[in-house]
């Protein structure tokens, strides 16, 4: 059986744009409890209808519950148990002991799966869990290639394994850094999904003698970022994931807009589908990221060279409404994400197709305004518009 395909939604366009480009499952949280309080997240009609749009499109919904939770988290949990429960969420993303008792008794017909907050990596621990209730282990971020493989042939079959494959990596064990909330006073807690990503600052040594004199850890003309870590793709090793004996890949990203969702989850499906994974590994270097690396799958990591921002080499500049026929060649009207001029070289991100060159036929200029494109070939609501970055303009 093919490796699940596990796409984030931080909001409702997000998760829009991964059930069309091919996820087969998206996971998503509500206004509390998630490891991405940035996000746009959902509201409790939102995640209801949000379930019930995936299950239309044939994917499944799981719902984080993964921060670290106090009593008067678990207090108010049951309620909201209860809701998923009613709610036909499919399964429910938790690190905490007490969130996972809750869930055996509150809601009995959502799926338990460990977050990779939990750490997991060996499978005396695994099977403790499942033991407990759980049904699939997220795995610790930090295992080998051959040490996933090893777990696997520890345990039942029928407990699931899920990992990791693409996206921003942590510089903690796991994911669990008290860094954040150091540096910021309290106020900014990764545990409670609210870093401020302080690995990504640049920082100076400082030594008492001299406090006038910092001094940069690593010296270029970026400064130091020496907590930075690349991050992760393992588009090209998908077959080594599957042997492990991997039953889902998960895609990060829940902090991302709908264009990364989409870009990513689109080159993930098509590898996932059989394509060749080169062309689409060049697809990824044209969307946000940091230099790439293939994490602890290999062995210790790549370190982040010390860029300061994401590399972006394509923007998306509208997002298709509709499309018909018109005189031997197709309508498409669009809505506008960023501006770019009549002319433009662009390209077209649809599912199950390969990525499609075109002129734009006519100028973008306000965004959130609908225009009319002239193509030479279809285009499905919500298939993506993009350009060059040296091409565009904000509006």
């Amino acid at each position: 059986m093919p490796m699940e395909l596990l796409a984030p939604a931080g909001g409702p366009e997000q998760l829009a744009s991964a059930l069309h480009f091919g996820a087969d499952a998206v996971y998503l949280a509500g206004t509390r409890w998630g490891m991405r309080a940035g996000a746009r997240n959902f509201a409790q009609g939102e995640l209801a209808a949000a379930v019930e749009r995936a299950h239309e499109a044939g994917a499944a919904v799981h719902v984080t519950l993964n921060t670290v939770m106090y009593d008067d988290d678990i207090d108010v949990l049951p309620a909201y148990l209860d809701f998923l429960d009613q709610t036909h969420v499919d399964a429910a993303i938790v690190a905490d002991l007490g969130a996972v008792a809750l869930l055996r008794t509150h809601a009995p017909h959502v799926a338990i799966h460990l977050s990779t907050q939990a750490s997991c990596t060996n499978a005396v621990a695994a099977q403790e869990y499942a033991r407990l209730g759980v049904r699939r282990i997220v795995l610790a971020r930090e295992m080998t290639v051959a040490q996933v493989a090893e777990l696997r042939r520890r345990i039942p079959r029928n407990l699931e394994l899920e990992a990791f494959a693409h996206g921003s990596m942590c510089m903690a064990y796991s994911g669990r850094c008290l860094l954040s909330s150091e540096m910021t006073g309290g106020r900014r807690s990764a545990a409670q999904g609210s870093c401020a990503q302080p690995c990504r600052w640049a920082w100076t040594i400082v030594e008492d003698r001299t406090p006038d004199r910092p001094i940069d850890v690593v010296q270029d003309e970026h400064g130091s970022y020496l907590l930075s870590s690349n991050d992760l793709c393992m588009i090209e090793h998908l077959g080594d994931l599957a042997a492990a004996g991997i039953d889902a890949i998960k895609l990060e990203g829940r902090a991302k807009g709908s264009y990364y969702v989409a870009a990513v989850t689109n080159a993930y499906r098509h590898v996932l589908d059989g394509d060749p994974a080169a062309p689409w590994r060049a697809e990824l270097d044209l969307v946000s990221h940091r230099p790439y690396s293939t994490g602890f799958f290999y062995g210790a990591p790549t370190q982040n060279p010390g860029r300061v921002d994401y590399a972006r080499d394509r923007v998306p500049v509208a997002v298709v409404d509709g499309c018909r026929p018109a005189g031997g060649r197709w309508r498409a009207t669009v809505t506008c994400r960023n501006k770019a001029a009549a002319g433009s070289l662009a390209c077209v991100l649809s599912p199950h197709r390969p990525v499609r060159e075109v002129r734009l036929s006519c100028d973008l200029v306000s965004n959130g305004e609908r225009y009319t494109l002239d193509l030479p070939w279809p285009v499905e609501p919500l298939d993506m518009v993009c350009v060059r970055t040296e091409t565009y303009t904000n509006p």
